[in-house]
């Protein structure tokens, strides 16, 4: 089991969102993960954060997440992200416009006993609606 806290991050992002490998992440991720995303409510265990992830990719198509930044101590990761789909079915309410999607986030996860045990992530919500026409992006 990689024990390296970047190592799982980006094995988290790269084999298990991008690639959604399913005995990957039962590898890296604990029976007991805790995970708060922007787009949906949290999830408990293994089993309830992989049915968000096929929940975000059958919204958006060609779904990817882009580390852009990353930070890391023995027992936590920071990571500055990126965030790509494809509208393809409803999401937020809106139905598919086949419009390229992107938006800007970041990731705070807890590593115990070389897994990912936690996760937070904080994605720019309002940039999101902005783009699917829920919302205007106010000028400052």
């Amino acid at each position: 089991m990689t024990a390296d806290p970047k190592a799982l991050v980006e094995s988290f992002y790269a084999d298990v969102w991008n690639r959604r490998d399913s005995a990957r992440a039962h590898e890296i991720i604990a029976s007991d993960f805790r995970f708060r995303g922007s787009l949906g409510p949290e999830r408990r265990g293994i089993d309830g954060f992989l049915a968000y992830v096929d929940a975000v990719h059958a919204a958006l198509g060609d779904y990817t997440c882009i580390i852009k930044d990353l930070i890391e101590t023995p027992q936590r990761v920071a990571a500055r992200m990126i965030f790509r789909g494809v509208h393809q079915a409803e999401f937020f309410g809106v139905p598919a416009t086949h419009q390229a999607l992107e938006w800007s986030g970041a990731a705070f996860f807890t590593i115990r006993n070389g897994q990912l045990a936690e996760l937070w992530v904080l994605g720019d919500i309002d940039a999101l609606k902005a783009q699917l026409g829920l919302t205007s992006r106010p000028d400052f």
